[in-house]
């Protein structure tokens, strides 16, 4: 993604050099194997894995330094921001409506959020309470190095849409509906509301890359298609417990997270963006 020298976003939060505790979590091959999994699932994996591995120590306040290559990714990460706010700003404009910016937070380990309090083993993730995506950068980069992912900054990139997308449909009220109607659902329809909920986060994540085409380079939405493919539910459970259970899933196969970010790309038109209808919850 052509990113350097583009507008940064005034509504990024960078708070990595502060951290109130360490997250034992944040490194090591578990911890990036658990973080990468929620970081798309939004799985909340601390009840499977020993708690000393997940929660912060208390009473070891620390500043660190940044390095030029976590400035760099700040600075990315905040034009991502502002690529979202102008396109769906003007997306917004365009149907007679007002786009509220959301603010993004960078921590280290663990953040207090309107939500209540979260470590690293959250992933990134939206709160609406306070209108903020928080994310934990740390596993982007052992991602990289242990991984050996290539070129994944837009991957990255599709990430922060995904939540922005969550940010939109705060604002539409969509999400509002969705958890009171989960409320008052048994377990296996309100999973089925949050795979419609999930989705659909894809698929403003793929109309914002529809007018972000300018900034995109070759291999960047193979980026985000292939990051989708490797985290659906049906891929996660199966290589974390050798088979897929249906009924548990929560965020969508994979092969529906890469059709409805695909749907959303190749459309640009933010209201086919019907999941509920689509998986027949309407």
């Amino acid at each position: 993604m052509k990113w350097q020298g583009r507008r940064q976003s005034s509504n990024m939060d960078d708070r990595r050099g502060m951290s109130g505790g360490k997250m034992l979590l944040g490194g090591g091959v578990i911890g990036v194997i658990v973080l990468l999994v929620q970081m798309f699932t939004g799985t909340d994996l601390s009840q499977v894995i020993p708690s000393e591995l997940t929660q912060p120590q208390q009473g070891t306040e620390r500043t660190v330094e940044l390095s030029e290559a976590d400035k760099q990714m700040g600075e990315f990460v905040s034009v991502v921001l502002a690529d979202t706010e102008d396109i769906w700003g003007k997306i917004f404009q365009e149907n007679n409506l007002t786009y509220e910016n959301p603010r993004l937070v960078l921590f280290s380990d663990a953040v207090q959020t309107g939500c209540g309090g979260a470590s690293s083993a959250s992933g990134p993730f939206y709160c609406p309470a306070d209108r903020t995506v928080y994310m934990d950068l740390v596993f982007f980069n052992e991602l990289k190095t242990r991984f050996g992912a290539k070129g994944g900054d837009f991957a990255i990139a599709y990430v922060i849409a995904h939540e922005v997308g969550h940010h939109v449909q705060n604002l539409l009220g969509t999400s509002g509906r969705t958890q009171q109607a989960m409320q008052s659902s048994n377990e296996t329809r309100a999973n089925q509301l949050s795979v419609a909920l999930e989705l659909q986060a894809d698929f403003y994540a793929g109309v914002w890359s529809h007018y972000n085409q300018d900034q995109l380079e070759a291999g960047d939405i193979e980026e985000a298609l292939s990051a989708a493919n490797a985290v659906g539910d049906d891929t996660i459970q199966e290589k974390m417990q050798g088979h897929a259970n249906q009924e548990t899933f929560t965020h969508g196969t994979s092969a529906q997270r890469m059709y409805w970010f695909k749907k959303g790309y190749q459309g640009g038109d933010v209201n086919q963006g019907d999941t509920f209808t689509e998986l027949g919850l309407q």
